[in-house]
């Protein structure tokens, strides 16, 4: 019998939710179980959620957040993390994770934006992980549920070997053809690029590199995309997979200078980032990016 590479949830499923980074806007948090409830899934929420918010800009205090990321973890009652919100945190407290309880523990982590970090986290501790919207931030915002009722399929049902997901539309302006394989890594571009040489950086060799962002101009992304080849990155991975770069003038030229000249595989206008549709996309497993056909297929 096959053995999946992301276990699915069962139908009674505890979903811890956290808040790593930032706090809340007022009134979204009291939704979160209700939300999770129409799937079946249970909510079991961590004190940082609640606040009090910190420096104005973090949902609770380092060691709250830091506690509330290890309670969920070691609880038996949890059986997947699920993030409240991006915003900005999670590297403040990266060099403090445990990265022997989040391999004991295997539990996925659902979230992305400045979840990045802690996708990093999660690579290097060799668990998978969920690039996918977050309720605070995604799940009520207009146009959004669909978003999320794709997720909660996926979580259902798990991932697989020989799963296979496809980029919509024909071919996009930035495809560079060829296939790759390697461990489908990344998220945040200005995540990614914050996060190089500190300890949620993970080994990129051979990975096929998944990117996004959100309202960086097209010279900060050149810059964050610079910081990636200067530190060997770019050269390290198989090949790329890009995401919604939104709110920002288009980028499709800095991103062609930069990636083209590498003559590896580029699978553009993959459906995940601060856009709709984000369908949730695992992280950390064996992928083989086809361009041609553009699609992923998890090995």
């Amino acid at each position: 019998m096959k053995t999946p590479l992301i276990p699915p949830l069962p139908a009674s499923a505890c979903l811890g939710v956290i808040a790593p980074a930032g706090p809340p806007k007022a009134g979204v948090l009291a939704q979160v179980a209700p939300l999770l409830k129409r799937w079946g899934f249970m909510a079991k929420r961590f004190p940082g959620c609640d606040g009090p918010a910190h420096l104005g800009h973090l949902a609770a205090s380092d060691e709250q957040r830091l506690a509330d990321l290890h309670a969920a973890l070691a609880d038996p009652e949890v059986d997947a993390l699920l993030c409240l919100r991006g915003g900005y945190g999670c590297l403040r407290i990266a060099d403090r994770v445990d990265l022997e309880l989040v391999r004991r523990a295997a539990k996925p982590l659902i979230g992305y934006s400045d979840i990045t970090t802690l996708h990093g986290l999660w690579a290097r501790a060799g668990v998978p992980a969920w690039h996918a919207p977050m309720p605070a931030s995604d799940w009520v915002r207009d146009g959004g549920w669909p978003d999320a009722e794709h997720l909660a399929a996926a979580l259902r049902r798990g991932v697989w070997a020989g799963d296979v997901q496809h980029a919509p539309g024909p071919c996009h302006p930035l495809d560079h053809g060829g296939c790759a394989k390697g461990r489908l890594l990344g998220g945040n571009l200005s995540v990614i690029a914050s996060g190089l040489h500190t300890p949620a950086d993970p080994d990129w060799r051979g990975a096929v590199l998944f990117l996004e962002d959100v309202a960086e101009d097209p010279y900060r992304l050149d810059r964050y995309l610079t910081q990636l080849r200067l530190a060997g990155v770019l050269d390290a991975v198989s090949g790329f997979v890009l995401g919604g770069f939104s709110e920002a003038d288009s980028p499709d030229a800095v991103l062609a200078d930069a990636l083209h000249p590498l003559g590896k595989p580029v699978l553009a206008g993959w459906p995940a980032g601060h856009i709709v549709p984000h369908w949730a996309l695992p992280l950390g497993l064996p992928v083989q990016l086809d361009v041609a056909q553009r699609q992923l297929r998890w090995l």
